[in-house]
C-alpha cells in the first residue's frame, strides 16, 4: 500500500508528495513519524488485510491525534503491486537541484556525505586523478576536468556551486569562469567560495583587474557556511555549508526544498 501526502495545511510533518509504502511487515520511507504515521500504518495494513476505505482520508493534527502541530494532512491510500515498480520508479524519483562542488579535499570528501542524503544532485569536480571515492550514489557524478574552470561551461542551469580546490589559483580560476557565465546566463543563483575574508580581499582585487565590476563580484559568497557555526573540521564546515545550501533553496521556494525553475531529476 502506497501513502502519499496529498494536501497539507497549515503546519505539518511533511509536505505534500512525502510517501510510505506499508508491506504486511515493515515499510520504506516516511510521512513524518509520530501518531499520524502510526495510524497510516496501521489503516494502510487494515486496507492490504482487504479492507475497504476511501483513497484520500484527512487527519487533524490535533489533541485526539495526539499531535499538537495544528494543521491538517490528507493521505491517499493506493494499493500497488509489482506490476506498478516501473511507473512508481518515476512517479516517486524525487527532483533533484543541481549542486556543483568543485575540489576533492577533506573538506569537499566530508561534505558530499552530507549532501548525497539531500535533494540534490551533486557535479564533483577535481583536476586530479584517483580523487574521487568508489561507490558513490547515482545522483553523485564525478568528473576529472583539467583545467578544473573548464567544468563550469557545462553545469546544468540553476546549479549551486561551492568552490573548494586543493589550489588558489584554480579557485579563483574557477570563480572567473562562474563570473563569466553569471555575465552571460544569470543562472547561477549561489557562488560560494571556501576560505577566510582576507582571502576574499586578495581575491577581489585579482578579478577587479580581470574586468569584473563591484556588482559582479557581489554574486559570490566567501567565506562560505551559515553564520555562529564554530569549528574548522572538516565535518563541521560540511555540515554549515550544507544547511546554507538548503537555505538558498528554501528561499527560492516559500520555504520548500523544491525550488522554482530547472530541477535535475536522478
Amino acid at each position: 500500500m502506497l501513502v502519499t501526502v496529498h494536501a497539507s495545511r497549515g503546519s505539518v510533518p511533511r509536505e505534500a508528495g512525502a510517501w510510505m509504502a506499508v508491506f504486511g511487515q515493515g515499510a520504506v520511507g516516511t510521512i513524518g513519524g509520530g501518531h499520524l504515521e502510526f495510524q497510516a500504518l496501521a489503516q494502510a495494513r487494515q486496507r492490504l488485510a482487504g479492507q475497504r476505505g476511501e483513497a484520500i482520508v484527512r487527519y487533524a493534527l490535533g489533541p485526539a491525534l495526539g499531535q499538537c502541530c495544528g494543521g491538517d494532512v490528507q493521505l491517499m491510500f493506493e494499493a500497488v503491486s509489482a506490476a506498478d515498480a516501473p511507473d512508481l520508479t518515476l512517479r516517486l524519483r524525487p527532483y533533484r537541484t543541481p549542486v556543483a562542488l568543485f575540489g576533492g579535499g577533506h573538506v569537499g570528501h566530508a561534505l558530499v556525505q552530507v549532501l548525497l542524503h539531500l535533494p540534490l544532485h551533486i557535479t564533483w569536480v577535481d583536476s586530479r586523478d584517483e580523487i574521487f571515492p568508489p561507490d558513490l550514489p547515482s545522483h553523485v557524478v564525478c568528473e576529472h576536468s583539467h583545467p578544473v574552470h573548464a567544468a563550469v561551461n557545462d553545469l546544468p542551469q540553476d546549479a549551486r556551486v561551492l568552490i573548494m580546490s586543493f589550489s588558489h589559483a584554480e579557485d579563483l580560476d574557477v570563480v572567473a569562469a562562474c563570473l563569466v557565465r553569471q555575465r552571460l546566463q544569470q543562472d547561477l543563483p549561489f557562488i560560494g567560495l571556501i576560505g577566510s575574508r582576507t582571502k576574499w580581499a586578495t581575491f577581489q582585487h585579482r578579478l577587479a583587474a580581470r574586468g569584473f565590476t563591484a556588482q559582479e563580484l557581489a554574486q559570490v559568497t566567501c567565506p562560505i557556511g551559515i553564520a555562529g557555526v564554530s569549528g574548522k573540521a572538516p565535518e563541521v564546515i560540511a555540515v554549515a555549508v550544507a544547511a546554507q545550501i538548503l537555505l538558498t533553496l528554501s528561499s527560492e521556494s516559500g520555504n520548500s526544498l523544491i525550488p522554482r525553475g530547472a530541477h535535475t531529476r536522478a
